[in-house]
């Protein structure tokens, strides 16, 4: 019985080598599934101002998008060379010694600002918190209407 089962395995290995050597050819050629983070174009910050109609109820919403970098909750030296780009915001309100990382590609939003005019400093970090770029956004929260002061 061993005898019969043999042909077959060495038909198998012959069968597994050549489609991984024709694999390897099919792929001369093409270019990497990665392009070096050195090679990519640098990421970029785009900030929109507060949308107005939560703003008037004194809910700042910013909204934002990256180009050349995904934010994602991602930190570390080892990070900082995947490719594609990934990376975080810090978003500093009103120069407040207190910074957080915004690590997702929804907006910002911050409550329980005072009515007045405040700015928001929002920087592009990579995974090791290296600044790639910033953008300062004034936001003046309105004084709430006294129909709207105890609302909910």
């Amino acid at each position: 019985m061993p005898s019969l089962f043999r042909p077959l395995a060495i038909a198998a290995a012959s069968a597994v080598f050549c489609a991984a050597a024709w694999a390897q050819a099919a792929d001369i050629g093409r270019p990497p599934a990665v392009i070096p983070v050195a090679s990519e174009p640098p990421p970029r910050l785009v900030v929109y101002p507060p949308l107005a109609e939560p703003l008037a109820r004194g809910v700042v919403i910013v909204q934002y998008r990256t180009e050349n970098l995904r934010v994602i909750p991602v930190f570390g030296k080892a990070a900082v060379d995947v490719s594609p780009r990934v990376g975080h915001l810090h978003v500093t309100v009103d120069d407040r010694p207190g910074t957080w990382a915004h690590t997702s590609g929804d907006p910002i939003i911050v409550v329980g600002l005072k009515p007045g005019l405040h700015k928001m400093l929002i920087e592009l970090a990579d995974p090791g918190h290296k600044i790639l770029g910033s953008e300062t956004v004034s936001v003046n929260v309105p004084e709430p209407k006294a129909s709207e002061a105890h609302a909910h």
